[in-house]
C-alpha cells in the first residue's frame, strides 16, 4: 500500500525567545503560546488569578541555583529558578498591521494616514475596548468570510454609518490569518488490541508523538471516531510489531474492550485532529489589513504580572507602493524585558512589508503608558502611527473585604517589583505613610464581587475609580500629510498641528458614542476612529481619566469646569514620595507634552453638586487648539455626562 502523508511535519511553536528573519526571508506570522517557563500551566493563563501573594520559585535542579533564595536551592550553579506558588497573572496577545488609512477630521476633512490597524480584538476595538485577548479567545480562527478590505461590511458599517445596534452581529476577537493546521495523514496495514490497549501500524514511519490526538476512520470495526468513540490519545510511539519496523506502529487506549482486528485494509486512515500550530494564511491579513488605520492606534491593556505578545504585521501603503516603509513598536516610557523588543531599529529590529515580528514584554508597574512607531518617528508620529497602553495593578486582583495595606505589604516579596524606599529612590510605590491603621482601606464588593478598581497599588485606596477612560492627546498638520499621500520629502520645519484630537476626534465629533467610520479609496468603510471620547460617569461614582499626548510640535493644555481634577499619577508612576507621603493634588487644568501622561480622577460622587442628568466640559483654554484648522470650533473638547 502507499502512503498517504498529505502534510510535511508541524513546526514546534516558539514560546518565549522570538528570533527575527533575514529581511530576504520574513513573512507573515501570528503567536500566542499558551504556556510559557513563567506561566508553565495552560489551563491556567486564560484568566488572572487572584492576589494571593508573591510568586514562589523552585529551582528546576534539586540543590541547583546557589544563592537563589528557591525552596531548593544548594550551591550548584545548575538549573533556573521556575515558578511554584502563587503564579501570579497570564499570558495575554494581540495582532496589529502596520500600513495606512485615512481619518475624518472634525471640518469634514479626511485626513491620510501611516498607521497601525488591528488584526486581533476586532470586536472589542471596534466597541471602544482593549484588543488584548487571552489564549483561548486569540488563538481562535475565523470560521466566517472576512470580507475584502475590512471585516466592516460583516459587522454592519455600510456608506450610510455605523449604528450601535450592529455590534452584536459581529462578535470575533481572534486573530485574522490564524488557520488550523492541516492534519496528518496516513494509511493504516493493522489495528490490533489487547485488553483496551490498541496497536496501530502504519504503512510508513509515523509521524505522530506521544498526546497526539488522531481520529481513526474506515476501519469499520469500532475504532472509527464516533460519538461513542472519541478522538484517540497515543500512549506509546515506536512499538515493536512483527509486521513493519517499530517506528511504523503506535498504540493508543480504548474505551472498551474486545474490539477486533482488522487486518490488510485499503480504506483504513489515522489523522491527526486539526489544530493551532502558528499556520498562518496572509490573504486575510492583507484584506483586513490594508487601509484599516486607526487613530488612535489599537488600545492595548494588560495586568502587572503577564506576558504580554504583539504581532505587528506589515502590510505595506496602498497609496505609496513607491515607499517600502519598514515599522516598528515602541513602548514609550516602558521598561522592556530586553532591548531586542524596544523597537528602536538601532538596537532591535525594523518590520519589512510582508513581515511580522513577535514583541515580548513581561508587565511592569501599573501605569498609563503609549506606543508609538520608531522609524523615522517625527515623521510617523505626526502621520497617526500612535497608541495608548495601560497596566493594571495587582491592587486590583486583591480579594473583596482584604486589606489594601496588607497586600501591598505582601507585594515587597516580589523581587521584581520589590520597593525599599531607603536603598532605591525610584521605588515605584513605596507604602502609604503611618502604617496599617492609617490606612484601613480594604477590597470594596457586593455579595463578593469587586465593585471598583484602582490606578496604582497604592495600600490605601486613594486611586480607586468606578469607570475608565483613555483619553490620547494627537495633532495633525493637513499639509504635511497631504505631502506624506503624494510626494517625499515633507517639509519637516513647516510643520504646523491644525488639527487637534481626543482619541482621533476633535469637537462635536468627540462627543459622538459611536465608532466612527471613514470611506476610503478602496470603496469600503473602515473604522478610522472607534475610541470615543465623551465621558460618562454614573451617578455618585469616580471616573480616571487616562491621558497620555504624543502631538509632535505643541504643549496641550486640558481644563475641567464643574469637577476638580484629582491628579494622582505622572508618567505611569504614583504620586507619592518615598516616605509614603501621597503628592497627588487637586487642580481645574493639567499641561502635557508629547511624550507624557497623566492619571486623573473625576469625582463625581457627592450627588448634590453632580446630580444625575448634569453635563460638565473638558477643554483646552488655547483658542488655536478650540478650533478644527479654519473652523472656529472644535479642537480639544469633549463633554463629561453625569448617569
Amino acid at each position: 500500500m502507499l502512503r498517504g502523508r498529505l502534510v510535511s511535519r508541524r513546526l514546534p511553536a516558539v514560546l518565549s525567545v522570538l528570533f527575527a528573519l533575514p529581511a530576504g526571508a520574513q513573512s507573515f506570522r501570528v503567536q500566542c503560546p499558551t504556556s510559557t517557563i513563567t506561566h508553565p500551566d495552560p489551563t491556567k493563563n486564560n484568566g488572572e488569578p487572584v492576589y494571593a501573594g508573591p510568586t514562589g520559585f523552585a529551582c528546576s535542579v534539586p540543590g541547583g541555583c546557589a544563592g537563589s533564595g528557591a525552596s531548593n536551592a544548594g550551591t550548584s550553579n545548575a538549573g533556573w529558578l521556575t515558578p511554584s506558588t502563587n503564579v501570579n497573572g497570564a499570558i495575554k496577545c494581540q495582532q496589529v498591521s502596520g500600513g495606512d488609512g485615512f481619518a475624518t477630521m472634525g471640518d469634514g476633512t479626511q485626513t491620510y494616514m501611516f498607521s497601525f490597524g488591528p488584526l486581533s480584538g476586532l470586536a472589542d476595538i471596534v466597541a471602544g475596548l482593549p484588543g488584548t485577548q487571552l489564549p483561548n479567545v486569540f488563538n481562535t480562527p475565523y470560521k466566517g468570510t472576512l470580507m475584502a478590505g475590512d471585516p466592516a461590511t460583516t459587522n454592519g458599517a455600510s456608506d450610510a454609518g455605523y449604528s450601535v445596534g450592529a455590534l452584536g452581529t459581529f462578535t470575533f476577537n481572534g486573530a485574522v490569518g490564524l488557520a488550523n493546521e492541516l492534519a496528518y495523514l496516513d494509511t493504516i496495514f493493522d489495528i490490533s488490541e489487547a485488553g483496551t490497549t490498541v496497536t496501530v501500524v502504519l504503512n510508513a514511519p509515523s509521524f505522530f508523538k506521544l498526546g497526539d490526538k488522531v481520529i481513526v476512520s474506515g476501519t469499520g470495526a469500532g475504532y472509527d471516531n464516533t460519538p461513542a468513540n472519541p478522538t484517540w490519545t497515543v500512549s506509546a510511539v515506536n512499538v515493536p510489531n512483527p509486521i513493519f519496523s517499530a517506528n511504523q506502529a503506535f498504540q493508543f487506549i480504548a474505551n472498551v474492550a474486545g474490539l477486533p482486528d482488522v487486518n490488510g485494509s485499503s480504506t483504513a486512515t489515522v489523522s491527526s485532529v486539526p489544530g493551532i500550530t502558528g499556520h498562518v494564511d496572509p490573504r486575510p491579513i492583507i484584506d483586513v489589513g490594508v487601509m484599516n488605520g486607526n487613530i488612535p492606534a489599537p488600545l492595548m491593556a494588560i495586568d502587572e504580572d503577564d506576558e504580554f505578545f504583539l504581532t505587528l504585521s506589515n502590510v505595506g501603503m496602498i497609496m505609496r507602493p513607491d515607499l517600502f516603509e519598514q515599522h516598528t513598536i515602541h513602548f514609550h516610557g516602558y521598561p522592556n524585558a530586553s532591548a531586542f523588543y524596544d523597537g528602536m531599529p538601532d538596537g532591535s529590529v525594523a518590520i519589512n512589508i510582508g513581515g511580522s515580528f513577535t514583541y515580548y514584554y513581561l508587565a511592569p508597574d501599573a501605569g498609563t503608558y503609549f506606543w508609538h512607531c520608531h522609524i523615522t518617528p517625527p515623521e510617523h508620529l505626526q502621520m497617526g502611527m500612535v497608541g495608548q497602553l495601560y497596566v493594571r495593578p495587582r491592587q486590583n486582583r486583591v480579594p473583596v473585604g482584604n486589606s489594601l495595606y496588607t497586600s501591598l505589604s505582601n507585594q515587597q516579596g516580589d523581587l521584581r517589583t520589590a520597593c525599599n524606599s531607603a536603598a532605591d529612590i525610584l521605588c515605584t510605590n513605596p507604602l502609604p505613610a503611618g502604617g496599617l491603621a492609617s490606612n484601613p482601606a480594604t477590597r470594596p464588593g457586593v455579595g463578593g464581587t469587586p465593585t471598583g478598581n484602582y490606578a496604582y497599588n497604592d495600600g490605601d485606596g486613594s486611586t480607586y475609580y468606578d469607570v475608565e477612560y483613555p483619553l490620547q492627546i494627537h495633532g495633525f498638520d493637513p499639509n504635511f500629510h497631504f505631502v506624506g499621500m503624494t510626494f517625499n520629502p515633507e517639509a519637516f520645519v513647516d510643520m504646523k498641528d491644525k488639527h487637534f484630537l481626543l482619541n482621533g476626534r476633535s469637537y462635536p465629533d468627540t462627543v459622538n458614542p459611536n465608532p466612527m467610520v471613514t470611506q476610503t479609496s478602496d470603496g469600503k468603510v473602515h473604522y478610522s476612529q472607534p475610541l470615543p471620547s465623551i465621558i460618562n460617569i454614573p451617578a455618585g461614582k469616580k471616573a480616571l481619566l487616562r491621558i497620555s499626548d504624543l502631538a509632535v510640535t505643541e504643549y496641550s493644555t486640558l481644563a475641567s469646569l464643574g469637577i476638580p481634577m484629582h491628579v494622582v499619577g505622572y508618567n505611569a508612576k504614583l504620586l507619592r514620595d518615598q516616605a509614603g507621603n501621597n503628592l497627588d493634588y487637586y487642580t481645574n487644568s493639567i499641561t502635557i507634552a508629547g511624550g507624557e501622561s497623566l492619571d486623573v480622577i473625576l469625582d463625581a460622587s457627592d450627588t448634590t453638586r453632580y446630580p444625575a442628568g448634569s453635563v460638565f466640559y473638558l477643554y483646552t483654554p488655547q483658542l488655536d487648539h478650540l478650533s478644527n484648522d479654519a473652523e472656529n470650533f472644535g479642537g480639544l473638547m469633549t463633554e463629561v455626562h453625569i448617569n
